[in-house]
């Protein structure tokens, strides 16, 4: 982890993360003392008002993703949408993208490239969405769940 990122957590008001357990692990590993909240897909509704509210009331919020980052295919799009909607700027610190390490070392063409995320759960759906992008004429990048 950077250093800037270990400060940003580190100044955080309160850290949201899509799971806990795995972010303390972190923030252990860093000695960092942090007020932790859940905030993942089935919570981003309700918490996602909460956090805003701590945002319009002057505190800083560091968001931490299980895995990839923060805002690309995963909740915290939605809440970086609802900071901004409200006025309140979004600063990324970037880290690893499992997206764009896996384009650098597959060799295909990084220019241009599509990045679709997660494809439908539902087959019909899946082979629907494969379709339209068929033609796209760009390397396109997919994430697949483990499950």
């Amino acid at each position: 982890m950077t250093p800037r990122a270990q400060r940003m957590l580190a100044e955080a008001d309160i850290i949201a993360a899509e799971d806990t357990r795995h972010t303390l692990q972190l923030l252990n590993r860093f000695n960092i003392k942090g007020r932790l909240v859940r905030y993942d897909e089935h919570s981003k509704e309700r918490q996602g008002a909460y956090l805003l509210d701590e945002l319009l009331s002057g505190k800083n919020i560091a968001l931490v993703s299980d895995a990839g980052f923060p805002g690309i295919a995963d909740p915290g799009e939605q809440l970086a949408r609802l900071a901004i909607d409200a006025g309140v700027q979004v600063v990324p610190v970037p880290g690893a993208n499992a997206a764009l390490c896996a384009l650098i070392a597959s060799g295909l063409p990084a220019s241009p490239f599509f990045f679709g995320g997660f494809l439908p759960k539902s087959k019909k759906n899946r082979r629907q969405q494969l379709e339209e992008w068929q033609y796209l004429p760009a390397t396109v990048i997919l994430y697949e769940a483990p499950h």
